[in-house]
């Protein structure tokens, strides 16, 4: 999945009256007046964003690698339960950013602020209620915390994702030909064994180190064009590899597994999290007021990709689906390309991914030193971020089951769990009917629970995988 404010580079700190988003460097804000002036309208200076280019702007930071692992999200839901399941998780997430919105709309008039982020947003309303007053910092912080847990989980994911994917066109090369005829096996032919997915890994990430290092992301703005056309060419042809090699007759599960639907939720919530990107968007419109038409245009295509990749990837590749549709496209250079296109796309993005946490993380401790040592510290800072996430993802080097926990344990509290309370806390003095506030705790349970049995699941399983390989690594040495 690519998903999401101004930051000031000498004292931003976690408490930072604005937070970043990769908009603001690839789509600066335009000047003008504060929002109760302009009545959601930009007027004089410089323009903001269009209609489609919000549209764009939307469907990128909601399209990534999440989207390439609903397949397997639905073969753990069912063929019938799988696609209904999506499509209720979409509407829920749309309503959740269309509340967020709306929340947001209503507090920056309150407080005479031109915009405010999603921290600022659960900060002014819990200072709506008299007894959360005290503590509202602490709405900022946590929902700070975990768009930090969100990001540099998608980095996690994305490590991973380089790996094995490389590491399967590397292991295919010497056999890859032009026949992309169907073979029904579970990945690629693997011909040519190389070594583990966590050397692969190790080898990215020097490059990885060095694009972070990019002072701005303004810089990126052309190579980030370049990655967005290549992967939607890409997921075009897996769309057309997929529809045209459908087996019959069709005979999957209608529904799946009781235990396995905790990964669906996973997943699926994984690639719905675009809610961090909707308020620097919304703020960044020429037209303010025409950000809810463009909410449901992009979100329901992005809904409307999400179910049918997810349900046609599994119709063609069915119990054999992998953690990512690219793992089981042929072994010939067009689809061979396809994983490397991808997977550059997907290399940049790191750096936009990485630009949110960074930014919230590092302004603190570089406003504790001096001038000369600025930029040796966090070149040294960001190089421990990098080296962070790429040790989480040596330790968890399963694709499907890193989407699942990131998906589980943060994008859950900020896609469902928070934004129904956020409303709660804004609009109790408006008198919120009792229907609204049912609808509002149903949502945050559903978000609770898929929390809790998603991250049990999720751990449960990469424990067994774990032990699985070490028991096997240990009966070929005993072998050998």
């Amino acid at each position: 999945m690519m998903a999401s404010s101004d930051v000031d580079t000498r004292e931003g700190t976690l408490f930072s009256d604005q937070n970043p988003s990769e908009m603001d460097a690839l789509c600066p804000s335009p000047p003008g007046p504060t929002r109760p002036q302009r009545l959601y309208e930009r007027i004089g200076g410089r323009e903001g964003t269009s209609f489609c280019q919000t549209l764009i702007h939307l469907l990128k930071g909601n399209i990534g690698t999440g989207l390439l692992g609903l397949p397997l999200a639905v073969k753990n839901a069912g063929l019938v339960l799988g696609p209904i399941s999506l499509l209720c998780i979409g509407v829920i997430a749309i309503h959740c950013m269309t509340v967020l919105v709306k929340c947001s709309h209503y507090l920056s008039i309150k407080v005479n602020r031109a915009s405010l982020t999603y921290g600022e947003a659960m900060q002014y309303g819990m200072e709506n209620v008299s007894w959360l007053r005290r503590h509202s910092q602490w709405g900022k912080v946590t929902v700070n915390v975990f768009l930090i847990i969100t990001q540099l989980g998608f980095c996690c994911v994305y490590f991973v994702f380089l790996s094995d994917n490389i590491k399967q066109v590397v292991e295919a090369a010497n056999t890859t030909s032009f026949n992309c005829h169907m073979n029904y096996t579970n990945q690629t032919q693997v011909l040519v064994p190389s070594f583990d997915s966590r050397l692969y890994m190790l080898c990215f990430l020097p490059a990885v180190v060095l694009l972070v290092f990019v002072p701005d992301l303004k810089y990126l703005a052309p190579l980030s064009l370049v990655a967005n056309i290549l992967m939607t060419a890409s997921l075009v042809l897996i769309y057309f590899y997929s529809l045209t090699n459908i087996s019959y007759p069709i005979d999957l599960p209608k529904v799946g597994r009781l235990k396995d639907y905790p990964l669906f939720f996973g997943t699926a919530i994984f690639a719905f999290e675009g809610i961090g990107v909707v308020l620097p968007l919304e703020n960044k419109m020429n037209r303010p007021q025409s950000f809810i038409p463009v909410l449901y245009l992009g979100m329901g295509i992005v809904t409307f990709l999400y179910i049918t990749l997810g349900t046609i990837g599994y119709l063609c590749f069915g119990d054999t689906i992998g953690g990512s549709i690219t793992l089981n496209l042929p072994n010939c250079w067009t689809y061979q390309g396809v994983k490397l296109l991808y997977c550059f796309g997907i290399f940049i993005t790191f750096a936009l991914q990485f630009y949110v946490p960074a930014e919230i993380l590092i302004p603190p401790v570089l406003a504790r030193v001096s001038v000369r040592w600025e930029r040796p510290v966090d070149m040294l800072l960001r190089t421990v971020l990098v080296l962070f996430t790429c040790a989480l993802a040596i330790l968890i080097p399963e694709l499907d089951l890193v989407i699942s926990l990131v998906g589980s344990v943060s994008s859950s509290f900020l896609a469902l769990i928070f934004p129904p309370i956020l409303q709660i806390l804004t609009f109790h003095t408006e008198g919120l009917s009792p229907l609204v506030t049912i609808k509002n705790a149903a949502i945050s349970l559903i978000g609770l629970i898929g929390f809790i049995t998603g991250t049990y699941i999720a751990i449960e399983k990469i424990i067994e995988r774990n032990g699985l390989k070490s028991t096997e690594a240990f009966s070929s040495f005993m072998v050998q």
